[in-house]
């Protein structure tokens, strides 16, 4: 039997988690709740969920606080719920490492389009059938993708990537020294065409060069911008 994806929503209003669960619930999935950022922090630590939606505003330990804690111990994917107008505090979650945002007031619909983007198991997979071969293992100098075991060795050390700073890279990987823009980056590794900020693909980029820097510089320049157009990952002649 088929396990439920198991959701973890964190938010210190009643009214929205009552909401919110009952939305998610109807589409199958295993809902779990949280109402301040230190609650959250020790079931998310403590449990293996596959998602967690997140505030920003919360009492005690705000929600930028747990992303950035979480991320030292853990990979789960973040979703941060934010108030609208708060720029900074997207541009905040992005950088400790949230996935993506939701902007309240929201529409359930949109939340629930954007958990099933990224739980959906095809996703880190979906744009490899026109680039398939035999082995899931890209090999270049100074960095080595292992696909199946969702690996990647950069300067002989390995690097811990969240999901979508992975798929990031293994998507440019795939094609290299081809240019992709950040539409195209948006809608293929974050599967968005109506909803999305293309400042989200910056930052990821900016996070997964800082990431590989530290073990492999060489690695890190692969990742080369194109002023204008957007990114490709370079290899070296």
């Amino acid at each position: 039997m088929e396990l439920k994806p198991s959701i973890l929503v964190v938010d210190d209003e009643e009214r929205i988690r009552r909401l919110l669960r009952m939305y998610l619930e109807k589409e199958g999935y295993l809902i779990e709740e949280a109402e301040d950022g230190e609650t959250a922090l020790r079931m998310a630590t403590e449990t293996d969920f596959d998602l967690i939606l997140l505030d920003v505003m919360l009492p005690g330990i705000d929600g930028i606080e747990v992303c950035a804690r979480l991320r030292q111990v853990k990979s789960t994917p973040v979703i941060m719920l934010t108030a609208k107008g708060e720029e900074t505090n997207r541009v905040s979650g992005f950088e400790v490492g949230a996935d993506d945002y939701v902007v309240k007031p929201f529409s359930p619909r949109e939340v629930i389009y954007r958990v099933k983007a990224i739980l959906r198991r095809s996703s880190a997979t979906a744009y490899l059938s026109k680039d398939a071969s035999s082995s899931n293992n890209i090999v270049f100098p100074n960095l080595i993708i292992e696909h199946d075991a969702h690996r990647v060795t950069a300067g002989g050390q390995e690097v811990a990537l969240t999901p979508k700073e992975y798929e990031l890279l293994h998507y440019l990987a795939v094609s290299p020294d081809k240019v992709f823009s950040r539409e195209e980056l948006l809608k293929d590794v974050w599967n968005y065409e109506f909803f999305g900020d293309l400042r989200t693909v910056d930052t990821h980029v900016k996070r997964l060069r800082e990431k590989l820097n530290k073990v492999s510089p060489d690695a890190a320049a692969m990742i080369t911008t194109v002023w204008g157009v957007g990114y490709k990952l370079e290899v070296p002649k």
